[in-house]
């Protein structure tokens, strides 16, 4: 019997916002997702709550080392687990100063409240992950799908009949819409949605999203995914056609993307819980580089 514990990490005070999944297995737990730095005394919280504490946590598997899943892999590092990681992934949590200092060139003087802090992982904890590989611990066995489009690095993990899909499987909060979250720089559309098939094709049962929860039908999960991901990057095509420069395109799109969550019933306070998983204006920035780029043969 399958022991999943959806682990709610409040980020920002916000409920089912990101996720984490503790796996209880014959060997101890096993995490997914690690969410931010700024989310650990959450994390800790939702840990305990299953009798657990960090330092019981020997294994963490990332699905790619964005700040909301993978922030908070070195707390537990340094708690004593091994971190799984696909390979290209790895570098920037040995040292993440890159990493770091990009997204500072974004958020600012956001960096501390919304992501807290990131700090080295010891090589020897870190653990490379390539296409299928299969890791077992005790009586739980997780293989790795790479399954890039969302991120170059990302992993969606198959364990049992079901996948933990990261950012690749989208974003759906509550009773709203499944949406696509596309910050810059590795959004490949055609690369998603070979992945959406890879992931298919594995037949799950059941999705996990960080963002957020169960989802027991994967196949109209994914539908919608699709509908969704190419109107809005058709959408954003025209305005990069246009050379709408990406602070007038934001607000428009913004009014556009509240127009459609409208008409899926979804109140402006659910709406709100959405920005702060897939923040409009990275969708917009990740968009017009993918069509950029396209434009330039690079991809």
């Amino acid at each position: 019997m399958k022991q999943i514990k959806i682990l709610d990490l409040q980020f920002q005070g916000a409920k089912q916002t990101i996720a984490s999944f503790l796996i209880l297995g014959s060997d101890g737990p096993v995490l997914i997702e690690t969410g931010p730095e700024s989310t650990w005394s959450q994390l800790k919280q939702e840990i305990g709550r299953h009798g657990f504490k960090p330092e019981d946590i020997k294994q963490v598997l990332l699905t790619h080392i964005h700040f909301d899943h993978a922030g908070a892999a070195w707390k537990l590092a340094d708690c004593g687990a091994d971190i799984y990681v696909h390979p290209l992934g790895l570098p920037h949590l040995a040292d993440p100063s890159k990493l770091w200092d990009s997204a500072e060139r974004i958020y600012g003087d956001e960096m501390q409240k919304l992501w807290g802090k990131m700090a080295p992982i010891s090589k020897r904890r870190l653990h490379p992950c390539i296409d299928e590989r299969v890791l077992e611990f005790g009586d739980l066995k997780f293989k790795a799908m790479h399954t890039p489009g969302h991120a170059v690095h990302h992993i969606a993990w198959a364990y049992e009949d079901s996948i933990f899909t990261g950012d690749v499987g989208g974003v759906k909060i509550d009773n709203g819409p499944v949406v696509p979250p596309c910050p810059p720089p590795d959004i490949h559309l055609e690369n998603w949605k070979k992945s959406i098939r890879k992931i298919l094709d594995a037949q799950p049962e059941t999705l996990y999203l960080t963002h957020f929860g169960k989802i027991d039908k994967p196949v109209a999960h994914f539908q919608s995914l699709e509908i969704i991901m190419e109107d809005w990057a058709m959408w954003i095509k025209k305005h990069y056609d246009l050379k709408t420069p990406a602070e007038e395109v934001i607000p428009q799109f913004m009014a556009y993307t509240e127009i459609q969550m409208k008409k899926e019933g979804v109140d402006p306070q659910l709406n709100a819980l959405y920005e702060y998983a897939n923040p409009s204006w990275m969708s917009v920035n990740g968009l017009l580089r993918y069509w950029k780029l396209k434009e330039q043969g690079r991809i």
